[in-house]
């Protein structure tokens, strides 16, 4: 069975690992939701976890509701010269920064507008580093409860972050903060490196009791 997914802003780990294991379908017609991968991910700094975070531009209306296909960042802040020095910054020292950065780099040079698409980019660019296909197939339409495809949209929620058995790889700074499970795939790219799509691949995830 397929699995339905919203493309996030450099996924976590075990998005990423369903993305590899499963034949994914991407969620493109539900509302935008606040707190939510859609616009943050998660990294780790000589601080601990730390979020980046893509400013939106709000829309007004009677609820505010907007497609989040439709959601436009906010680049009047340069968010991305901030959110690129920061991950220079935290993982400058890791195995394999240098050897990625020229494929990262161009996402925080670009003009892109449209949320979901620059997410999608953040994933064809990893999809790209370690050797995958990005899927392509997008949802005909919003549906609550899915009944041809698995509904993986929760993995979405930042805020119901699920404690996943992940494997520990080795972190920048473990030795300060201990291993930080499941944060942005960026972090087990520039640590793991071409380990990356083992790694991903041998992650057991028991994605219906999640």
């Amino acid at each position: 069975m397929k699995i339905l997914v919203h493309p996030s802003y450099f996924p976590s780990i075990a998005t990423f690992a369903v993305i590899v294991q499963h034949e994914v379908i991407w969620e493109a017609h539900d509302n935008f939701q606040k707190q939510t991968y859609r616009n943050r991910c998660y990294i780790s700094t000589d601080k601990g976890k730390h979020m980046l975070n893509i400013p939106i531009k709000h829309v007004g209306g009677k609820d505010g509701r907007q497609k989040y296909a439709d959601v436009t960042m906010e680049n009047s802040y340069n968010w991305k010269k901030e959110h690129w020095r920061t991950l220079e910054t935290a993982y400058r020292t890791s195995p394999f920064f240098e050897f990625y950065e020229d494929e990262l780099r161009p996402l925080y040079e670009g003009n892109d507008d449209s949320l979901y698409n620059f997410n999608l980019k953040t994933i064809e660019v990893i999809a790209a580093c370690i050797g995958v296909e990005v899927p392509t197939e997008k949802s005909e339409k919003y549906e609550v409860d899915p009944e041809t495809v698995f509904d993986a949209r929760f993995l979405a929620d930042a805020k119901k972050g699920k404690d996943w058995d992940v494997e520990p790889y080795s972190q920048v700074f473990e030795e300060r903060h201990g291993f930080v499970p499941n944060l942005s795939v960026l972090d087990l790219l520039f640590n793991e490196g071409t380990n990356t799509l083992t790694y991903l691949k041998s992650l057991s995830l028991d994605l219906k009791h999640a």
